[in-house]
């Protein structure tokens, strides 16, 4: 049987953890943007939005990952896109996690059904990761949000 752990030590210098980082409230409108016709509706009230508080549910054991490459478009996770990863949720059968495979960090789908355990990729192009026998998998934290910036 493979070996797994969930939530293993600590990784190094590839995140940014946001323990004790400044409070940042961004102006918020209660009226959200339409996608279709706009409403002519504009009666809204101001409020703020701090963005820690709306990514981050445990600041002591959220991460920043940056990623690289397009195995999990399919999950509109694209290359250059920020992370938000929260190592206090404990992993299930189809979270969105940072996992390491034999020291190899991957961003992907798990998958843990019937005795099978398997990393998918959310791009056809990419075959799933069975996790067999001789290989470690230690799922490091599970993805809850991401920032992305357009090129404006």
């Amino acid at each position: 049987m493979p070996k797994v752990a969930l939530q293993a030590g600590p990784c190094s210098g590839v995140f940014v953890p946001l323990a004790g980082a400044p409070r940042l409230e961004l102006p918020l409108d209660q009226v959200r943007v339409s996608a279709g016709f706009p409403s002519p509706a504009a009666d809204y009230e101001d409020k703020r939005l701090d963005i820690n508080e709306y990514l981050v549910r445990n600041p002591v054991s959220t991460f920043f990952f940056s990623v690289e490459g397009d195995s999990m478009q399919g999950a509109e996770i694209f290359d250059g896109d920020i992370l938000v990863v929260d190592k206090s949720i404990r992993p299930r059968h189809g979270h969105i996690v940072i996992a390491f495979v034999d020291g190899q960090r991957l961003v992907k789908r798990l998958y843990q059904r019937n005795g099978r355990t398997a990393l998918l990729a959310e791009n056809p192009h990419y075959p799933a990761l069975e996790i067999r026998e001789g290989m470690e998998l230690v799922v490091w934290g599970v993805v809850t949000g991401k920032f992305k910036r357009f090129g404006a």
